[in-house]
């Protein structure tokens, strides 16, 4: 019997290499193997090494369908180790998908073409898509044009993608679903845009809504619907008018083939209420209308829907000047217009609104012809007269050289005071300028001899209180102020106080230190305070007390002095005393 020869260092270190050889072979890299058999969840696959390699079922199983595999097929499998602790290869199908799908994937980046992919998983920021084995990033603001709330729809269904990014290093790929709808729907508006023309009308869908208008989509492409397009009457907001989701009869007005802008109009689908205004609204008619806006310079008055005349601030009231229009009117207040111009082609249509009312003026001077007594109010008092409110709302005034007789100047303006009822007589009428002129001292006995009598209180133009208007009273002080002094008229009688001006006729008199309490002093009675309470002035009685001196002894103009006048007047109080 032969003997057999033992295997040398030589044989082992060929069979050692042989082998090593085979594993560099196999190991990371994607090689055919068969299916042998389907084992539970396992799928048993032959690659030609030593030992056959189990993989789990699921890596046949693509996103959303169905196992894909049968015994005999034929499969790429990537080769990971050529045998583990068991002695069986280590085998992914995942792993030989995603390298094939990684060479694939990378000639289309380089190519800028579409990819396939399908949507299987929710990440932070976005979804997990399967691009035929290689798992990629989709962010959340890439899936689709507008924001998404529910993906579900999307899910488990195959669909075109982008590829924005690819790192093999990182294994990282960042697609886009939305840069494919942006091109689709780009090459869907030119084709839309191009079917379109202006003039036509067309239904569209509203989208959006916004202050200045809405957006509506053609079927494809979007046209702008601005709110002052939306209807002739006036439109506060768009959503007055439309709501989301409705659907609109529009037309359309201007095309922008170049930025692929479409301006929509709804208005221009209904008559024009402005076509013959100029006859429907001539010159002088009166009219009823609606208050709608209201603003610094005037308001609106809508006369009807999609008509609006403006009534400028000059033209609101006869009476009220430089007030704010909404102190005269309100917004929804029904009120009377008088048209005053009418510009068709500007769409502009000026009104009145006081031209709707009488002139208050002309209305005064029917009821109050020149030469009436009227009754009114001391509204105030300028450097030049006195105004006076009377009966329509209206002012006269009183000029100062008409306040009383042979008073004047700064002396008349201190007989009266704002707030005091005083009767003047009508002297003038100005319906066109506005003005009325009115007349103190006509109310009383004409003439100079009126005012001489003033000092005796014979000429008394009101009373209250057992007291007149020009009377000359005798009064105590009871306080002596910064300001004037308050006095008592008599024992029991009223008090009142007499201003520091009117303390003397001589600046150099008018301290009110110089009058001691218990004092008695005359003063003229100038006029009463609402209460009917007296106002007193010592000055205004020793004006009227000369103008009566100068009445009766003399004038200066003659040749006599002041100080002969007044001496005259002293001798002959002297002699009737």
């Amino acid at each position: 019997m032969a003997s057999t020869a033992m295997p040398t260092r030589d044989d082992f270190a060929a069979l050692l290499d042989k082998s090593l050889g085979e594993s560099q072979s196999f190991e990371g890299k994607v090689v055919k193997g068969r299916v042998t058999a389907i084992e539970n969840d396992l799928v048993v696959i032959d690659v030609g090494l030593k030992s056959e390699g189990r993989i789990s079922i699921r890596e046949f199983t693509p996103p959303g369908q169905a196992p894909q595999v049968s015994v005999g097929e034929e499969v790429d499998v990537y080769v990971d180790r050529v045998e583990n602790a068991f002695g069986e290869a280590m085998l992914s199908r995942d792993r030989a998908r995603r390298e094939a799908a990684w060479d694939k994937l990378e000639g289309q980046f380089n190519a800028g073409e579409r990819v396939d992919g399908v949507i299987f998983g929710r990440v932070k920021g976005g979804f997990t898509v399967d691009l035929g084995g290689a798992v990629a990033f989709l962010p959340g603001s890439q899936v689709d044009i507008r924001p998404v709330r529910d993906v579900t729809p999307l899910m488990g269904i195959a669909q075109p993608f982008q590829l924005l990014k690819m790192d093999r290093k990182r294994g990282n790929i960042v697609v886009s679903r939305r840069s494919i709808l942006e091109e689709t729907r780009a090459e869907a508006r030119t084709g839309l845009i191009q079917s379109l023309s202006e003039g036509q009308v067309i239904d569209g869908v509203v989208k959006n809504i916004t202050d200045y208008g809405a957006f509506v989509d053609l079927g494809g492409i979007d046209g702008l619907l601005h709110v002052t397009d939306m209807s002739y009457k006036r439109v506060g907001h768009p959503n007055e008018v439309i709501n989301i989701g409705d659907t609109v009869k529009v037309q359309i007005i201007r095309i922008n083939r170049d930025t692929q802008r479409i301006s929509l109009g709804m208005k221009q689908l209904e008559s024009d209420p402005w076509e013959g205004a100029e006859a429907k609204y001539p010159v002088g008619a009166k009219l009823k209308g609606r208050v709608t806006n209201i603003t610094e310079y005037g308001a609106f008055i809508e006369l009807e829907p999609g008509i609006e005349g403006l009534v400028h601030v000059s033209e609101m009231s006869w009476v009220k000047k430089n007030v704010h229009p909404g102190k005269i009117v309100s917004t929804s207040q029904e009120v009377d217009v008088v048209v005053l111009e009418v510009d068709g082609e500007k769409r502009r249509i000026s009104l009145g609104l006081k031209q709707a009312q009488r002139n208050p003026w002309e209305v005064f001077a029917e009821q109050h012809p020149v030469g009436s007594v009227v009754e009114g109010e001391v509204k105030n008092s300028t450097e030049f007269g006195l105004f006076i409110g009377l009966p329509g709302e209206v002012d006269g005034m009183v000029h100062m050289s008409d306040i009383a007789w042979g008073v004047s100047g700064e002396s008349a303006l201190a007989l009266h005071h704002k707030g005091e009822m005083v009767k003047a007589q009508v002297l003038e009428v100005d319906v066109e300028r506005e003005r009325i002129s009115l007349g103190i001292k006509q109310v009383s006995a004409e003439g100079a001899g009126a005012a001489a009598g003033a000092g005796t209180g014979a000429a008394a133009t009101a009373s209250a209180g057992g007291f007149s208007k020009n009377e000359i009273v005798t009064a105590i002080v009871r306080e002596a102020r910064d300001g004037g002094i308050e006095v008592q008229i008599g024992e029991d009688g009223p008090t009142a106080f007499i201003k520091r001006s009117d303390l003397s006729r001589d600046r150099d008199e008018q301290r009110p230190e110089r009058f001691q309490v218990g004092q008695k002093v005359d003063a003229l009675v100038v006029g009463f305070e609402r209460g009917k309470k007296p106002m007193l002035s010592i000055k205004a009685m020793q004006i009227a007390e000369e103008k009566q001196q100068v009445a009766q002894y003399g004038s200066s103009d003659s040749g006599a002095s002041l100080g002969d006048i007044l001496g005259a007047a002293l001798n002959k109080a002297k002699q009737d005393g």
